[in-house]
């Protein structure tokens, strides 16, 4: 049973596979699927993958690729969406159209809503529900979000699982693996961006993002951050009718924070509101190291008495001890023009090239600092400041965590709405007071005594294994056991097209020898004969004919004259 469903599921990966190479093809991404050692699907793809009347030239390459995205379906767009927030991964123009990436996606039916949550929650709708509405408040590629009232009067949104998509992502999931791991074999330098590992860190994130009982969770790790925060709300999670597939939380009725029309005729402070989102966003960031990853407008509800609700909490971001004190420590060295400390905290906390130009990167690191000098703080932009910032490092191949770039990202929205909400609104200002505490406890006594004490428990273990290493290394080279492992990139492509060269060489050999028999037994007139022909000599000639035939179609077909 196990064995048959393990047969299927390898079965609807190789479609899968073959439909994304499909649409690559069609989009003009033939030369990437070369790179990746996939030259004879490219070849067959220029002559059997029509391309319809799309005229790949009115495109870039980076347009062209978002478009591919969104045919693949919801778990590309989801792949498109995180790598936007990756500039140190991909160059500026597929960021830029990555950021366009949306789900537009049909509704499915009432009946496919209500077989859902029968099955994910054991009990009928008309059971759990006093009423739910059949039209959806939004629909989106993973999920789609319903209002209605629980027995007990409460107003509640059920947001579904959409039917079918577990299976369709673990798909996409391993088709993409297969590309990555190709890549990882075929493409030079492919090593330095890690693509499995990329691939890897997204199935996590969007299998996080399809288990909704995870997002009910951050929501209460959320509440349980802001207990004494009065001014932040967040919604109330109902487990008795969630689970992996089903999420049932209160209903917001508040104002998008967008709507500043509605805000200013309700009566709400614009200015409290930019001044309470922003400290709430540096609080998640600097305090508790766990951040809303997706802050846009339209997850941002305000309350009356100038209360925020923040909603959809499938992205989040972390930010632990280490990464909250580099950011400490580079503000630090930033603001004192100090670019050998900013170069030495980057080659600490980061991956980094063996040709790195330093003295290049310092030259452009001073250039960056030298763009702020003398401006007012009310003129900076924090957030932008950050993203120009690890533009610059990604430049030189420098590679950090990820949460650092949803970081950015999020502190380029929340100060955009805050200056949206308040033209006077200065984020260096709220900074500010969080750096101070953040600064004063990396400096405290009892910090101090924690680092050192690490730094000698580390050194202390490294004296106690050190004379272990050394003897087992003595006593592999004793024993002629020590072995060096070299992987050598780039040779399978040289060997499939090596092996191809050979396989035609060795078909030309046949077909002459085929041809130079059939001759000789043509002179010698003996054998049965046909039309005055041997036969063996016109079978020998028909058999060189169609083997020579089909070794010219190949040869055309591979596009290599």
């Amino acid at each position: 049973m196990f064995s048959f469903l393990k047969i299927n599921r390898n079965i609807r990966s190789i479609r899968r596979y073959w439909n994304i190479v499909r649409v690559l093809s069609q989009y003009g991404f033939d030369n990437a699927l070369e790179m990746l050692g996939l030259s004879d699907v490219a070849a067959r793809g220029r002559h059997l993958f029509k391309r319809g009347a799309l005229d790949l030239s009115r495109y870039t390459s980076a347009e062209r690729m978002r478009m591919a995205l969104e045919e693949l379906g919801p778990t590309f767009v989801k792949l498109g969406q995180i790598l936007s927030t990756r500039p140190d991964i991909i160059p500026a123009p597929f960021v830029v159209e990555f950021e366009k990436l949306q789900d537009h996606v049909a509704s499915f039916s009432f009946d496919d809503l209500r077989d859902q949550i029968e099955s994910e929650l054991g009990a009928s709708v008309e059971e759990l529900f006093e009423v739910i509405d059949h039209v959806p408040l939004a629909a989106a590629s993973i999920a789609q979000v319903h209002r209605a009232r629980l027995k007990g009067g409460e107003e509640v949104v059920v947001k579904v699982r959409r039917p079918g998509v577990v299976k369709l992502v673990e798909s996409d999931i391993s088709a993409m693996m297969a590309l990555a791991q190709l890549a990882e074999r075929h493409i030079s330098g492919s090593e330095l961006y890690e693509p499995v590992a990329v691939m890897r860190e997204f199935a996590r994130t969007i299998r996080r993002e399809m288990d909704f009982s995870r997002e009910g969770h951050t929501i209460e790790k959320f509440r349980d951050n802001f207990k004494s925060t009065h001014w932040m709300h967040f919604p109330h999670v109902y487990w008795s009718h969630s689970s992996r597939g089903v999420l049932t939380m209160e209903y917001i009725d508040g104002i998008k924070v967008s709507d500043l029309a509605s805000l200013q005729k309700a009566g709400l402070d614009r200015k409290v509101i930019a001044q309470r989102g922003a400290d709430a966003f540096l609080e998640m960031v600097l305090k508790h190291g766990f951040f809303h990853g997706d802050p846009h407008p339209g997850n941002v509800f305000i309350l009356p008495e100038n209360r925020i609700c923040l909603l959809d909490y499938g992205i989040v971001g972390r930010i632990d001890e280490s990464l909250t004190s580099f950011l400490s420590d580079i503000i630090i060295a930033i603001v004192n023009r100090d670019m050998d400390q900013v170069i030495s905290l980057l080659l600490f906390a980061g991956d980094i090239s063996d040709s790195l130009d330093i003295r290049s990167l310092k030259r452009d690191l001073s250039h960056f600092v030298d763009g702020y000098y003398e401006v007012p703080l009310s003129d900076i932009e924090v957030g932008r400041m950050l993203l120009e910032f690890i533009e610059i490092i990604t430049l030189y191949n420098i590679r950090i965590q990820p949460d650092l770039m949803l970081l950015a990202k999020s502190l380029v929205i929340v100060e955009g709405m805050g200056r949206s909400l308040n033209p006077d609104f200065d984020m260096v200002e709220h900074v500010r007071p969080f750096m101070e505490k953040a600064l004063r406890r990396k400096m405290s006594p009892k910090n101090i005594y924690k680092d050192l004490s690490m730094v000698l428990s580390s050194y202390s273990s490294l004296a106690r294994n050190l004379p272990r290493d050394l003897k087992e290394i003595i006593n592999r080279l004793n024993r002629n056991k020590f072995k060096i492992d070299l992987e050598h990139r780039g040779l399978d492509k040289f060997n499939a097209d090596f092996d191809r060269s050979m396989n035609r060489l060795s078909s030309s050999l046949i077909l002459a020898a085929l041809i130079i028999g059939s001759s000789i037994i043509m002179q010698t007139e003996k054998g049965p004969q046909f039309l005055g022909f041997p036969v063996l000599a016109f079978m020998g000639y028909v058999v060189a004919g169609l083997l020579g035939l089909w070794l010219v179609y190949a040869i055309i077909r591979s596009g290599r004259m």
